[in-house]
């Protein structure tokens, strides 16, 4: 397959957008940007769409994608009902980095909710995304646009590196604004729960609507589960090099850091190092990478994924993670970190 390249850095195209949404239409794959990562859409109410989207990702087929809609009046044709707590959680974050759990009506096919009687959706707030989403016929289903494990998409660079030749187009609209996937919260059960956290943090949820959970298994390494929440099952966002994760007060994960990095380059390893503005100069073994800065937590989300993909090009066979525990990112941002690592952290 000979993958489109459609070049929306400077605003949409019309007719590629078209182009595009009758490519999902007749049940093919395009690549887009969103304000959080890159997705790689299909129709939602197309069964075999959604396994073109599990073929194309090596995504194991149990695991849910979310369904990506432009208009709020749309949700209520894909679920049972819609409760309050949506409403206003929609009208608060939509369009946002907010995904919701509601339960599924038969429109919406198994295969695209991997299985589940539950749907996950949201509503981007990206202007290419939404103009898609409207070409494509207003449902569309999308997850990360990279090979299933991979760290996830945050330029339409990436995506070409997973996905060129098997999918039937990318849109580039350049580097995307947030770099974590939305936030996404469970509507079914009788507390909300937080199943996955993000941009949108478990202090802006209780704000509105008062109690709300978050999931206590985030952290857990037990691969058991059925996952509700797209995303929360396997290794994800995973680098080639074995990550590990140094959690402590930031003096002491700077100096176990320098030990281990000087260890492993003393015994033969490439080391990387994952480290802030405020840290990088600290470190004297290893290539180091500053993931931003700890005062302006949205540089740290925007740049991980990128440093990982840096690191699998330079070809570093351990790399070495500070903890990044910020006030409004911080669990979003370990959330992933530490699937990354596969759960590999050292207290110190």
């Amino acid at each position: 397959m000979k993958t489109i390249f459609a070049d929306m850095t400077r605003g949409i195209d019309e007719q590629m957008i078209s182009r595009a949404g009758r490519i999902l239409l007749d049940g093919g794959l395009v690549a887009f940007p969103t304000e959080t990562v890159y997705g790689l859409g299909g129709n939602a109410l197309d069964a075999e769409a959604s396994g073109r989207i599990y073929a194309a990702k090596g995504r194991p087929s149990d695991n849910p994608l979310i369904v990506h809609i432009a208009e709020f009046g749309d949700l209520q044709k894909i679920v049972r009902s819609v409760p309050e707590t949506a409403v206003i959680l929609g009208r608060a974050f939509w369009p946002g980095p907010l995904t919701m759990i509601l339960e599924k009506n038969e429109t919406v096919p198994q295969a695209t909710t991997g299985g589940l009687d539950t749907v996950a959706v949201r509503m981007p707030d990206h202007p290419v995304a939404r103009a898609l989403i409207r070409a494509g016929g207003g449902y569309v289903a999308a997850p990360s646009a990279n090979t299933s494990g991979r760290p996830s998409p945050t330029k339409a660079e990436h995506v070409a590196e997973d996905l060129d030749g098997k999918i039937d187009m990318i849109i580039d609209g350049g580097p995307v604004g947030i770099g974590l996937e939305s936030t996404i919260i469970d509507l079914t059960e009788e507390i909300p729960m937080v199943l996955r956290p993000g941009f949108i943090s478990l202090e802006m949820l209780r704000e509105l609507l008062g109690e709300v959970r978050m999931d206590p298994g985030l952290r857990s390494a037990d691969p058991s589960f059925r996952p509700k929440a797209p995303g929360m099952k396997y290794r994800h966002y995973a680098p080639k090099a074995d990550l590990t994760i140094v959690e402590g007060s930031q003096e002491k994960v700077q100096e176990a850091i320098r030990r281990l990095a000087r260890e492993k380059k003393a015994a033969g390893e490439k080391v990387g190092i994952i480290a802030t503005d405020e840290s990088a100069a600290l470190y004297e073994d290893g290539i180091v990478k500053s993931a931003g800065s700890r005062q302006n937590e949205i540089t740290i989300a925007m740049h991980l994924y990128s440093i990982l993909r840096e690191f699998d090009e330079l070809k570093v066979s351990v790399i070495y993670s500070e903890a990044f525990e910020t006030p409004q990112m911080g669990q979003a941002i370990m959330n992933r970190l530490i699937k990354a690592a596969g759960h590999h952290v050292i207290h110190v």
